[in-house]
């Protein structure tokens, strides 16, 4: 080989060194600073609380930290906008939920994303029972003391009931939907940008009722702020076991309506990025002093691979879309 051909080849693989390894290395060096998980909601809701439950552990895990931001609105699809239009670096995640990756493609008639286009599933975080609350003063004013109470007083009194939910399109909203559909009731919705904020009118007297997720709801349950009257999933929650389901209490067969919460990243992230963060989470939820957190609040911890959440989100897309069609709900 002469000494032009060496220098012709050394020159070549210099000029396309840089192009190869860049991403590699990128990958390598994944978190080197601060990574955020957005809350599609205000703070307060069982989203905010599962996301400041794991990100402290997901810290500790890469050795950066994992900040929480809430950008609430449009029952969600603010924040999953945002996050849909993200750079895939692994630098941006979101929480999301069953409302905006279950239901409300199948409620509004146009969103700023695709749920499915979007976002790379990383891992579902917990799923939770909804429970149906009501103020205490005013239960007791209306004598509602069971889920047959609040049906008959409904009945009698159409549109005299309202009912709060953190926002259009979230599981709360839907099994209020659902519940107006299979009781023959009328009751006025009011959607709020999250959660916290629905649950604090609702203690204050300006709400009747909602059918919050149980972990943001239970304390305020537990100390007496709200007169729980059944949970809505198929089976009675551990942590309220003697709370009727709504399917045996109404008696309104059939009813099932839960939520669940997990771990998105924009579409193209690195599958490499991808599987650290589901394999981080699954271990931080599998420990004792996380799961038996979540779980006395209701929560039921998860942390699935991500092609089995990606089918899980495409199965509950098929069961929301049901149930929107038979509830009848629409948002504009």
């Amino acid at each position: 080989m002469t000494l032009d051909t060496r220098r012709r080849w050394l020159i070549a693989g210099m000029a396309a060194w840089p192009l190869c390894p860049a991403a590699v290395f990128a990958q390598e060096r994944w978190p080197s600073r601060p990574v955020r998980i957005l809350v599609p909601f205000a703070p307060g809701g069982t989203t905010d609380i599962l996301a400041r439950a794991l990100a402290p552990e997901l810290s500790r895990a890469f050795g950066q930290q994992f900040i929480v931001d809430n950008k609430p609105g449009a029952g969600g699809n603010v924040g999953t906008a945002e996050i849909a239009k993200s750079a895939p670096d692994g630098y941006n995640l979101l929480m999301g939920t069953v409302g905006t990756h279950g239901i409300n493609q199948s409620l509004y008639p146009k969103l700023p994303f695709d749920p499915i286009k979007d976002f790379a599933p990383i891992t579902l975080v917990a799923g939770v029972p909804n429970v149906l609350v009501m103020n205490p003063a005013k239960a007791e004013a209306m004598k509602i003391a069971s889920v047959p109470d609040l049906i008959r007083y409904a009945k009698a009194n159409p549109g005299k009931l309202n009912m709060a939910s953190s926002g259009n399109g979230t599981s709360i909203h839907l099994s209020g939907e659902l519940f107006k559909t299979m009781t023959g009731v009328f009751m006025v919705h009011f959607p709020y940008r999250g959660s916290g904020p629905a649950l604090l009118d609702l203690i204050g007297g300006t709400m009747d009722l909602m059918f919050d997720n149980l972990p943001s709801a239970l304390p305020h349950i537990k100390a007496g702020k709200l007169k729980a009257l059944a949970v809505t999933s198929a089976q009675r929650s551990a942590v309220l076991p003697e709370l009727p389901t709504i399917a045996e209490a109404g008696p309104v067969p059939g009813f099932d309506a839960s939520s669940w919460f997990g771990l998105l990243a924009p579409a193209g992230t690195a599958a490499d990025i991808v599987n650290r963060i589901q394999q981080e989470t699954a271990k931080a939820l599998a420990t004792p002093a996380l799961k038996d957190r979540l779980m006395s609040q209701g929560a039921i911890p998860s942390g699935m691979a991500p092609a089995q959440f990606a089918s899980f989100i495409a199965a509950e897309t098929r069961k929301w879309e049901k149930v929107v069609k038979v509830s009848g709900a629409k948002v504009d």
